[in-house]
């Protein structure tokens, strides 16, 4: 495993620290603490961490426009007001499943958003992977335990997730356009055996897929192809998700979590739940903006 220079962007401690986005517009990075409910933020040219209170468990957001943000929550889709921090609920999904919340989420390269559900105690097969589009849902996969690593190629002509409990990241032939699947899901690489759990990921300008493996405490770069490539560090044993920051996309935050951890744990792991900044040159790529 490689090392890295590796720097700590917030040390606000997160229970599980999930879901960043970057906005280049304003130069900051937004994130959440799932099981604290609030909303996280830090503009990465100085200042402190502001922490939001939510509503509700929320745990990823798309930007609509320079003023308004889509947030993905255990009721479903809400509109957040970047300039008051208003919310207002918008668009259902499992609103009425108390047994529900939302997870993992990442927007298509057409400004799709592909929205993954699951159990609050991880419930096996409660879970779903939605797609939503200009105002429509539709339901992509059923029966998901713990849905996580969706992300796009840089073409939008695949589509990647994973079930963490089943460990094994799958690859889907995907419509440019529309951002929906146009074919069966095919393998893209079989975790099993392997130390720790597949968590977020990103993709980069060259098809590179980044991943963060719950713990095992490393960031893994996979090919086009679906071969490991490569393995860095980081200073915590649950990476939750990567994010391409900066003006150039050319750095990786990485969120993590003390979730699951007693006393001992939390000692032999001091960093547990801060947010990362990796020191690694990569081509990435801004997220596109939601299309609702």
């Amino acid at each position: 495993m490689e090392e890295s220079g590796v720097s700590v962007l917030s040390d606000h401690v997160c229970h599980l620290g999930e879901g960043p986005t970057y906005d280049p517009d304003t130069d900051t990075l937004f994130w959440f603490d799932i099981l604290g409910r609030k909303l996280l933020e830090k503009q990465l040219g100085g200042g402190a961490t502001i922490v939001r209170e939510l509503p509700e468990i929320m745990s990823a957001l798309a930007v609509i426009n320079e003023g308004h943000q889509l947030l993905v929550g255990e009721s479903g889709l809400s509109i957040r007001d970047v300039r008051t921090g208003a919310i207002t609920s918008y668009l259902p999904i499992e609103a009425d499943n108390p047994v529900t919340r939302s997870n993992d989420a990442r927007v298509h390269p057409c400004g799709a958003f592909w929205i993954g559900t699951m159990g609050k105690k991880a419930e096996p097969g409660a879970g779903a992977i939605y797609w939503f589009f200009k105002g429509e849902v539709r339901k992509l996969v059923g029966n998901v335990s713990i849905p996580n690593s969706i992300c796009f190629s840089p073409d939008g002509t695949a589509a990647f997730y994973t079930d963490t409990k089943e460990n094994v990241l799958f690859r889907l032939a995907c419509d440019p356009e529309t951002g929906l699947p146009t074919g069966e899901k095919q393998v893209f690489f079989d975790h099993h055996g392997d130390e720790g759990g597949l968590d977020g990921s990103v993709v980069d300008a060259d098809g590179v897929l980044w991943n963060a493996r719950w713990g095992a405490g490393c960031i893994d770069a996979y090919s086009p192809e679906g071969r490991r490539i490569r393995s860095v560090a980081v200073p915590a044993r649950q990476p939750s998700c990567p994010a391409f920051i900066g003006g150039g996309a050319d750095r990786l935050a990485v969120t993590s979590a003390w979730e699951g951890m007693d006393e001992a744990a939390r000692s032999a792991d001091p960093l547990a739940g801060q947010t990362f900044l990796l020191d690694q040159q990569v081509k990435g790529r801004f997220e596109p903006r939601v299309l609702i």
